[in-house]
């Protein structure tokens, strides 16, 4: 296939759409527990499937098992695959979108032959060692200690919200391996084997009734100097890459199922009835602000496309990208707060969290979007800095003398 061409994009999304119409699960994916087990096992067997059937990695080089296709044909496939109604693969969030694209920037030719592939096939699940007790949207205050001991480095300290810790077999580390460094300087990336002795994982209850995140601790767990990732005391700037592909082309297929839910709604407000027994969407009201988060929805997929086309041109994703997780954060609140809105009483019974007529356990968890990855406050600064050349904001001028 011809890639660039109307005609070949034609039929790659024919192709995509059909085979997505056979094979997306008629069951749900299962709600993530204290083990995380049944979600991992969901999450590995589809993520398997889609890799055999050459779904998986279509914008990976093809050196490291991809198809080596365009971020044209990626996001074709994040399009049809929401409109599909297919898994939430965010569990492999971290592997898929983290650290496969920093281990193919900064990893070792050993690093990227192990781990590739079991990333792109579903065999291994990781997650993120970034955030600290009190270090959460500041990484550079991470006090997580790694003590160079012979041909390993012995790791104490934790770290806190990790995403599906408890079933996760790798995870991306940062910790402070040079004793005495302060913020960014004296920092590794380090690829640490979750079922080393001396890790223990703590999950915890999240809003919505699931365990999204954990706690970790570390005691003397003894990571080989092997997984260092880029150079011993460089983990800044693999960080800062790390994050790039974050705020860069990552979160497309969750703009997308955005987008999808947005129409969802609409949908709803059609059908459902509101005062007089008319249409809710008949509400000049209603109306005004279903057209509002649609028009924001159709604005952010033209952001999404524009940090895509960038994306095509960079070996690692600039801060542009910012923009789009911000609004995508911010809006998915606002759109499951109208639905809730539109369902009047009805939106406080908790449901399954897998039912889209009763999204309260989804709004309840879009609060997570707002904090993790950074907050809205910290992306605004990102934007402000980096993006607009503003000046650094100086908290101590606001207090009066």
């Amino acid at each position: 296939m011809k890639n660039g061409s109307v005609e070949s994009e034609a039929a790659f999304r024919a192709e995509v759409r059909g085979w997505l119409r056979g094979n997306v699960p008629a069951e749900p994916s299962p709600p993530i527990t204290r083990d995380g087990i049944e979600q991992a096992s969901y999450l590995r067997n589809w993520q398997r499937q889609l890799f055999e059937a050459g779904w998986a990695g279509i914008s990976w080089p093809k050196e490291y098992g991809g198809r080596g296709l365009t971020q044209r044909e990626q996001i074709i496939w994040y399009e049809e695959y929401a409109r599909a109604g297919a898994p939430d693969g965010s569990g492999l969030f971290v592997g898929l979108q983290h650290a496969a694209p920093t281990l193919m920037l900064c990893g070792t030719p050993e690093q990227k032959a192990f781990y590739l592939p079991r990333i792109l096939n579903g065999q291994d699940i990781w997650c993120q060692g970034f955030s600290e007790p009190n270090a959460g949207s500041d990484l550079a205050n991470i006090r997580c200690r790694g003590t160079v001991v012979g041909d390993h480095i012995v790791v104490n300290g934790s770290k806190i919200w990790t995403s599906f810790a408890q079933a996760a077999d790798y995870q991306e580390l940062v910790v402070r391996t040079e004793p005495g460094s302060k913020r960014q300087k004296g920092l590794s990336w380090l690829i640490c084997d979750m079922r080393l002795p001396g890790i223990t994982v703590r999950p915890i209850l999240s809003l919505d009734g699931e365990f999204h995140n954990c706690e970790v601790f570390y005691d003397e767990v003894r990571i080989p100097l092997t997984n260092v990732v880029g150079k011993l005391g460089d983990g800044w700037s693999v960080s800062m890459a790390t994050l790039a592909f974050e705020r860069g082309t990552a979160f497309i297929e969750s703009q997308m199922r955005l987008s999808v839910t947005v129409e969802k709604l609409l949908d709803f407000a059609r059908k459902a009835q509101g005062s007089g027994g008319r249409p809710l969407i008949e509400d000049s009201s209603v109306a005004e602000k279903l057209g509002n988060l649609r028009a924001r929805a159709a604005a952010l997929r033209a952001m999404t496309y524009h940090s895509a086309a960038r994306a095509m041109t960079q070996k690692v994703p600039g801060p542009e990208g910012t923009y789009v997780a911000l609004m995508l954060a911010e809006l998915k609140q606002e759109v499951y707060r109208l639905w809730l809105e539109l369902l009047g009483p009805q939106g406080l019974e908790r449901g399954t969290g897998h039912d889209p007529a009763n999204p309260v356990e989804k709004y309840l968890f879009s609060y997570a979007g707002t904090i993790g990855g950074g907050t809205s406050e910290i992306r605004r600064n990102i934007i402000a800095e980096r993006i607009l050349n503003l000046p650094k904001h100086d908290a101590v001028a606001e207090i009066p003398a």
